[in-house]
């Protein structure tokens, strides 16, 4: 990955306002957010709050109209990218229920992904030596069982398989925004702890991670420099970890209504 200046900020959203095409409905209602490099923010918030919502746009999914604002990243207008392009640029999603892909094995996805992000930025493709030994080496980090890796993309794994196959992408795609949909959903404590180690292996000063969640418990093994509360479409609050655990003691019902 080439280097970036520092002192741009890898995600700045501006007033950004999203409606869902097909109901004509306004979920995002001027979001204002900014993230440094080398930082890691989380998003927390009660359901229908627009927090994935924002994860979708940022990553290009289909079926969402912005009609306001703008998401600069790493200084280049997010917006006017196609999702692949954006994955391309260094942006990684880690879905909150990863979708099963029969017929296509996990290692042929990987190395086909791979492969494509390199060429993309004029890069060689990995030959299959050098590629088995990255994932080896980054599967081993994350407990994944050698003989998971040889089944369909995500099917029939668990909960806790499916997360971790998620970040095991993200340490092999090595991005510089991470954005993490609720990937605490449907995971085990030990799950959970093995998932969040692995991301925060990859924490580093050219990545920013952007954490939605619901509960405070994964902050407590992802620690965020910002916790940004989503209340109607835009963020009402904004502070250090403390916050999270006022949401946890207070709920969300205390910051209906503020403004950020």
């Amino acid at each position: 990955m080439k280097d970036k200046d520092m002192t741009t900020p890898i995600l700045e959203i501006k007033d950004l306002h999203v409606k869902v095409e097909e109901e004509d409905k306004e979920i995002l209602k001027g979001v204002n957010l900014t993230l440094p490099a080398g930082e890691v923010h989380a998003i927390m918030g009660r359901n229908g709050s627009g927090k994935s919502t924002l994860s979708y746009v940022l990553a290009g999914k289909d079926g969402y109209e912005v009609t306001q604002g703008e998401i600069l990243f790493n200084g280049k207008d997010l917006l006017e990218m196609e999702a692949d392009e954006r994955a391309a640029a260094g942006l990684f999603l880690a879905f909150q229920y990863p979708i099963e892909i029969p017929g296509v094995a996990t290692m042929t996805f990987l190395k086909a992904a791979l492969n494509a992000q390199r060429k993309s930025r004029g890069e060689e493709e990995l030959k299959i030596p050098e590629f088995m030994k990255m994932v080896k080496e980054a599967s081993a980090k994350l407990e994944i069982k050698q003989d998971m890796l040889k089944r369909p993309l995500n099917v029939g794994f668990s909960g806790g398989e499916k997360k971790r196959a998620e970040i095991l992408q993200m340490a092999l795609m090595q991005p510089s925004l991470c954005v993490l949909d609720e990937t605490d959903s449907g995971l085990d404590i030990d799950a959970l702890k093995i998932v969040s180690e692995g991301v925060n292996h990859l924490r580093a000063a050219n990545r920013s991670m952007l954490v939605i969640t619901h509960y405070q418990r994964l902050l407590n093994y992802i620690v965020p420099d910002r916790v940004h509360v989503f209340s109607d479409g835009r963020i009402v609050e904004s502070g250090d970890r403390e916050l999270a655990l006022e949401l946890e003691s207070k709920g969300y019902s205390s910051f209906d209504g503020h403004a950020a």
